[in-house]
């Protein structure tokens, strides 16, 4: 994971989300799950998080509007409102989104870029040691819970990215934009003289 800087809501979000969706809440006290109002921001969501999964750092063709805090808690926390919420969404890969299901995990809006790392060439995540002891426990449930240590379909994605690189299809700098993990573990090779790049 790394850092992401909140970006503002689209203009029209207030109109076209919260208010319809408080709205429809009002109109459906007794519903199952909300209405969906945040679809047609997620090109927005999408550009917020320049393309990347908020949680595997990569970028993925086809990602989804996540629900931070998930629809099911909001609901039994009688905070449904958050469910139109830009604040609450995140731009999430869909099996990662998936497999977050109900569970809160770290915010990538309050992680920090050095709590982890890429290993090359095994491409596994690791947590470092600047991880404050009191995160521990919350990191290790996020690894765990969406599988960004070294599940194969995270996995798969990494590696992509990083033969491409290897192959000299893609420079560091545009390794940069669909990677930032593996390109920040690749600069520091190149610092200490090792190149992953086929000659």
């Amino acid at each position: 994971m790394m850092r992401f800087v909140r970006q503002k809501e689209p203009n029209a979000f207030d109109d076209r989300c919260r208010k319809r969706g408080e709205k429809w809440l009002e109109e459906h006290p007794g519903y199952d799950r909300p209405n969906d109002y945040w679809s047609e921001f997620e090109p927005d969501l999408r550009n917020a998080f320049g393309g990347l999964c908020a949680y595997c750092v990569m970028f993925v063709m086809k990602a989804q509007t996540d629900h931070f805090i998930p629809v099911a808690v909001l609901k039994r926390k009688k905070q449904d409102k958050l469910a139109y919420e830009w604040k609450n969404f995140r731009y999430g890969e869909g099996v990662l989104n998936g497999r977050k299901s109900k569970q809160v995990i770290l915010d990538p809006f309050q992680v920090r870029d050095e709590w982890f790392e890429i290993q090359l060439p095994s491409l596994q995540l690791l947590l470092t040691s600047t991880l404050p002891v009191n995160k521990k426990r919350v990191a290790d449930l996020t690894m765990e819970k969406l599988g960004l240590r070294d599940d194969e379909v995270v996995i798969r994605y990494r590696r992509k990215w990083f033969e491409l690189y290897q192959e000299r299809k893609l420079t560091l700098e545009g390794l940069k934009e669909v990677a930032p993990l593996i390109a920040r573990a690749v600069e520091a090779d190149l610092n200490n003289g090792i190149e992953w790049r086929k000659p």
